[in-house]
């Protein structure tokens, strides 16, 4: 099972992180030591001063694909949800200033909540799916899928064309603006329109 993931697929995000606007999608991967586990907290590493919490909207692939054309990209998922990436902001500034890679700050343990799913038939308008993460009873983030610069469909296409998409694979579809950092005692609560999707004590 995969874990892929789309940065900067929302121009405000890309504002607030002073980042410039891609051309494509900007794609990277966790492994499924990041997810954290049913029921569990998170707790915060010691080896970073600066984690910051990304809601994102979660497609979950059903079937086999690979170099799949965007018109029938609608028949390789059923659900939607709604998960966080969590980043440690700090480490990540640092390998970018060198030209590194993210994996340390992206795709460390328990860095992935995935919450519950979905059927996207029950969704109203699948393409303008608004969600929401709540940090001690605030909206911290909110966003729709309208305004992604890729929309889900476009995005199962584009990685399908580097990776087979497998059944049970996830696709992280990108953070809106309001990313901050999370400190001990704080409590994340996550909706699709609203639906609670998840609730996360962090440590």
């Amino acid at each position: 099972m995969k874990i892929i993931c789309i940065g900067r697929n929302y121009s405000d995000h890309i504002k607030e992180l002073s980042n410039t606007k891609p051309t494509n999608p900007v794609v990277f991967l966790k492994p499924d030591s990041s997810i954290i586990a049913k029921n569990q907290n998170f707790i915060i590493p010691s080896f970073s001063s600066e984690i910051h919490h990304e809601v994102e909207l979660v497609v979950k692939i059903n079937k086999v694909g690979k170099h799949i054309d965007e018109s029938f990209s609608n028949k390789y998922y059923n659900e939607i949800g709604l998960g966080i990436d969590f980043t440690a902001r700090d480490i990540q500034n640092n390998l970018k200033e060198k030209g590194h890679p993210w994996e340390k700050s992206k795709a460390f343990d328990n860095s992935c909540l995935v919450g519950e799913f979905i059927v996207k038939d029950e969704l109203e308008n699948q393409s303008n799916i608004e969600f929401s993460l709540k940090k001690n009873n605030l909206i911290v983030q909110s966003g729709s899928s309208s305004q992604m610069l890729w929309k889900i469909d476009e995005l199962i296409s584009y990685v399908s064309q580097y990776f087979t998409l497998k059944i049970g694979d996830l696709i992280f579809t990108g953070t809106p603006a309001g990313v901050s950092k999370i400190i001990s005692g704080d409590l994340l609560e996550g909706y699709i329109n609203s639906n609670k999707m998840f609730s996360l004590k962090v440590k």
